[in-house]
């Protein structure tokens, strides 16, 4: 089974045209609900971090402050490290498990929607990379007006993550979202058909 990497900066659409391959009746895994599902309440990660932050990054209601997590490691790299060495793994794991049992319902092909598909050794499990595009300052605009938060901490947020140039130069498909969503539903729409040539392409070789 062809697996094909989903990704882009934050605020670039990436859950949109997730949306738009599940309605072509691709099976996509979402790398951010995963790693949501990996630090549910009485997870052994979930405790693990309590220990190493404290309990201000635990809700109440025993969930995962996310909000209060993301203020300490982005402005700490060595915690971000931290952070990223107990979860990354998690992740890969569930991720791996799922793919496989797309694989066994015979699907063509998967789509992995990751922010870190490039960061992280994610990248290693798909056989080609689409990237969502969008200039930095819609980027910017949709990050405040989606989570409710200031520029400052969406730069802070975007400097972390994978420069644009470089995201572009790992991309073997580019899905162009400065339009509406009509328009990304058409250019999702053009790539289904050839990927699931290359899916078939690929299937022939391993036989």
């Amino acid at each position: 089974m062809l697996v094909a990497g989903l990704t882009g900066g934050i605020g670039s659409g990436k859950s949109a045209a997730s949306a738009c391959f599940t309605a072509l009746g691709v099976p996509v895994i979402d790398a951010d609900l995963v790693a949501r599902q990996v630090v549910e309440p009485g997870s052994e990660a979930l405790i693990k971090i309590a220990a190493h932050f404290g309990q201000d990054v635990i809700k109440t209601d025993g969930n995962l402050d996310r909000a209060a997590l993301r203020r300490i490691v982005f402005d700490k790299e060595r915690e971000r490290n931290w952070l990223e060495a107990l979860l990354h793994p998690l992740i890969r794991e569930s991720i791996l498990d799922t793919l496989e049992q797309f694989d066994a319902d015979g699907h063509a092909y998967a789509v992995l929607a990751s922010p870190l598909l490039l960061e992280t050794d994610q990248h290693l499990l798909v056989s080609k990379v689409i990237v969502v595009d969008v200039p930095e300052s819609l980027q910017i605009e949709r990050t405040m007006q989606r989570d409710g938060i200031e520029e400052p901490q969406v730069r802070q947020i975007l400097a972390a993550q994978m420069n644009r140039d470089e995201r572009l130069s790992h991309a073997d498909f580019i899905l162009d979202n400065s339009g509406n969503e009509e328009a990304l539903a058409d250019a999702v729409s053009a790539l289904h058909p050839q990927l699931l040539t290359l899916a078939a392409e690929e299937d022939a070789q391993d036989e």
